[in-house]
């Protein structure tokens, strides 16, 4: 059976103990969990998580239907590229100085990204987009010098109809 990535809409109570609980079914099947995002909903006794992973489709119901029964579980979606709004956000630390900082704000222009700390010697920028432009953006600004990265979970939801 193919393997391939998936995301999952999950919605939970809010409750100590209901992510341990998802989690362990992950890995109980073998299933890495490649990003997780976690938050409250517009109702305040619910949260949904958006787990993003990588397996076969067969395991992925199986997980599924097991998801379903958890007493905690309210709903479990897999959202599809097509049906859905996919983004991730990453934060780069890069080194600014005199002969990195017009190709930083030429990157910063081309990707639509934000600075949103500047210092003497090094500039945060802020990008959200695909996992891909994500990646491309980490590797057009990789020369200029990167001291630190942190990347959020992947966070998506439905499309409206069209």
């Amino acid at each position: 059976m193919m393997e391939k990535s998936h995301i999952l809409s999950i919605l939970v109570e809010n409750e100590s103990g209901v992510l341990a609980r998802v989690a362990g079914l992950f890995s109980a099947r073998g299933f890495n969990i490649d990003g997780i995002s976690v938050a409250g909903t517009l109702e305040k006794n619910e949260s949904k998580m958006i787990i993003s992973t990588y397996g076969d489709e067969q395991i992925l119901e199986q997980i599924t239907k097991q998801l379903n029964r958890l007493i905690n579980v309210i709903k479990v979606q897999e959202l599809t590229d097509d049906e859905s709004v996919v983004r991730q956000t990453v934060l780069v630390k890069v080194n600014a100085d005199d002969s990195t900082k017009n190709e930083i704000f030429r990157i910063k222009e081309i990707f639509e990204a934000r600075i949103v700390d500047v210092s003497r010697n090094a500039y945060v920028l802020e990008f959200s987009g695909s996992a891909k432009k994500m990646e491309a953006f980490i590797e057009l600004i990789r020369p200029v010098g990167i001291k630190d990265i942190v990347k959020t979970g992947t966070i998506a939801i439905t499309r409206s109809k069209k």
